[in-house]
């Protein structure tokens, strides 16, 4: 892979403090992940609101999104059909299952991690086709997006029912 832009650099910091890497603001979203069962995961607070497991797939969906903004790509990828909500659990109320959505979402963030070092500095500022955010305000925003799940994923995880 070709050197990263120095421009570049505190971006990718943004990104890995957002979904992995320690930081001082407290858990980020793979480690307010860390150790959630697939019953915690698919507690739901109250009736037509979200779960943890559905929070982790979403976010996993807006990475793919933005990589897709940021890259070119078309639509069609995703490895769940719909948009930005899928409910789970699908059925199968598993740690296997849960699990396996979980590497969805790590792969979509190394995805988006490798899309964003190869940005071109000067473009940063500029929009891609069919966004109305520069590529710097979705990378930003990217990892906004981490760290407003991580939170709401801490307060429903306090919610679920222990044991």
């Amino acid at each position: 892979m070709a050197q990263t832009e120095a421009a570049l650099q505190p971006l990718l910091t943004l990104l890995a403090d957002a979904y992995e890497k320690k930081a001082w603001h407290g858990p980020n979203l793979r480690g307010s992940l860390r150790g959630v069962t697939a019953a915690q995961a698919a507690h739901r607070p109250a009736p037509d609101r979200h779960n943890v497991w559905e929070l982790a797939v979403h976010a996993a969906y807006w990475k793919y999104a933005v990589r897709r903004l940021l890259t070119g790509e078309k639509r069609g990828s995703f490895p769940f059909e719909g948009s930005n909500w899928f409910p789970r659990p699908e059925g199968d109320v598993s740690d296997k299952a849960l699990k396996a959505d979980l590497a969805v979402l790590a792969r979509e963030h190394r995805r988006l991690v490798e899309a964003v070092s190869k940005v071109r500095a000067r473009d940063l500022e500029r929009k891609p086709a069919g966004s109305t955010y520069t590529r710097l305000r979705l990378i930003q925003g990217a990892a906004a997006h981490d760290l407003y799940h991580a939170g709401q994923i801490q307060l429903l995880k306090r919610l679920a029912p222990r044991g």
